[in-house]
């Protein structure tokens, strides 16, 4: 017998949180809140303190895996459940290894995600279709030569943003930092990376997946 949950859902698009809040409360779940901003979700997340909480990795400039940090950090009693499109072994690996139970692709079908929520429920760890081939091939490959694998999810950030091209300012303002602090992540990390410029550092960030390269 299928167990209620009580669910967050954490994504940037308010479209497809209104579309998860109907396929899920269908289901019979309550959704008790959501978010498109990860400060805010993590303030209502320590409030409401859901059974589950569905994350995507992309949040506007954002990612996921900070969220996923500080569920971690804080020791919050919520199981949480990755929902994205990346396909990414690293990104599995490192979502499993902050802590979450759970991964589905968000081109699976909708039973996939309603299963994955019965397992977490249940107690039980979910990988969606073949996520777990995935997580092996991260496993496999380990932090190997990746120069992106000793980053924190705030450095992640900082070059990510760097790479899509937002100015000092702009990174400051989306992470809440000073744009003089930004500019010292930037420094650390162009020297740290070995990225003599802007252009080394988008060549080097594609290689290694940490952003796509789709035009």
């Amino acid at each position: 017998m299928t167990q209620t949950a009580r669910i967050y859902l954490v994504d940037d698009h308010a479209m497809v949180r209104q579309g998860l809040r109907a396929l899920l409360t269908e289901a019979g779940h309550e959704v008790v809140g959501d978010s498109g901003d990860i400060t805010a979700a993590l303030a209502e997340l320590q409030q409401l303190t859901p059974d589950i909480v569905l994350v995507d990795l992309s949040i506007g400039p954002r990612s996921g895996m900070e969220l996923l940090t500080e569920l971690q950090r804080r020791h919050l009693p919520i199981r949480p459940l990755v929902l994205t499109m990346s396909a990414q072994p690293r990104h599995v690996g490192m979502a499993l290894k902050l802590g979450a139970c759970g991964y589905v692709l968000k081109g699976s079908p909708s039973e996939e995600l309603l299963q994955a929520i019965e397992a977490l429920r249940a107690g039980r760890r979910h990988l969606g279709q073949g996520v777990a081939e995935l997580a092996a091939r991260a496993l496999a490959e380990g932090a190997g030569d990746d120069p992106f694998a000793s980053l924190s999810v705030r450095e992640r950030q900082v070059v990510t943003m760097v790479v899509d091209g937002h100015s000092s300012t702009e990174i400051a303002t989306a992470l809440h930092l000073s744009p003089k602090t930004v500019d010292s992540y930037r420094s650390r990390l162009m020297a740290k990376l070995g990225a003599p410029d802007v252009t080394a550092l988008v060549k080097l960030a594609i290689r290694h997946g940490l952003v796509n390269n789709d035009a």
